[in-house]
Order: C-alpha cells, then structure tokens, then sequence
C-alpha cells in the first residue's frame, strides 16, 4: 500500500518538483496538492494523508498555522515543514511546537527524501545549518 503525501506550497515548479522527488520511491504517492495553508487544511481535513509536506510561507495561512489546524483536527498527523529560509533555532521551535515531526530547507532534495523516511517512522527529523537533531 502507498504512502499517500499532500504537498502544499504555493509556487506550482515547486510542488511539480518535489512530486517528482518524492514519487521516485516506489511506495510513496502524491495524492493531494494545495497552493496554501488554507486549502492545505481543508485538504487534510478530506484526504487524510499520511504525510503534508507544508511550506514555511504561504499567502493567508502560513505553513506554521496549517501545521497547528492540522493538528488540532487529527492530532497524530505526520507532518514536515519546508523552507528556502535559513532554518534558525526559532524556527525550529516553532516547527515542533505547530506539530512538525521534521524540517529542511527546498534546496537539499536528498535531505527531504531522509526527511520523510525519518517521519514516517515516526522518528524527528529537523535539519539546521547550525543545529541537526536526527533520531
């Protein structure tokens, strides 16, 4: 059975990429997209996936809020926060306090892979320039 992933980001390259990424493992599947935070909770909400990948960023509802919806509506939700900000100590904190199980920056496509791998054996991935907590 496939593991199903909503992406949300709001640039359409970027949610084309990452399906691409993503769908290079034989087991995962992206089934659900949105273009914001919003449409990222409702899709949630009605798809259930296995996995959101949200982006930090987001017009109306960031990644952060969507990540706190989400969790209020299925508090054992499996969720990764993406960025092409600089991942800061704040940042970090933010993400795990939002319900975010991982977090990695757009631009390291093998580190979203292990990411995922890791969340999805409900292990905590967060990857800092300065700081990395695997395990």
């Amino acid at each position: 059975m496939s593991v199903r992933i909503l992406i949300a980001d709001d640039d359409p390259t970027i949610r084309r990429l990452l399906r691409r990424l993503l769908e290079t493992h034989s087991e995962w599947q992206v089934t659900v997209e949105a273009a914001d935070g919003a449409e990222a909770v409702e899709k949630a909400r009605r798809f259930v996936p296995d996995l959101a990948v949200l982006d930090l960023v987001m017009p109306g509802m960031n990644g952060l809020q969507a990540a706190q919806a989400i969790s209020s509506q299925n508090p054992d939700a499996l969720m990764l926060l993406i960025t092409v900000q600089h991942l800061s100590q704040q940042h970090l904190d933010a993400a795990r306090s939002a319900g975010f199980r991982g977090a990695v920056t757009k631009d390291r496509g093998q580190e979203i892979v292990k990411a995922v791998e890791a969340v999805l054996k409900n292990e905590l991935y967060f990857h800092l320039e300065e700081y990395t907590s695997v395990g």
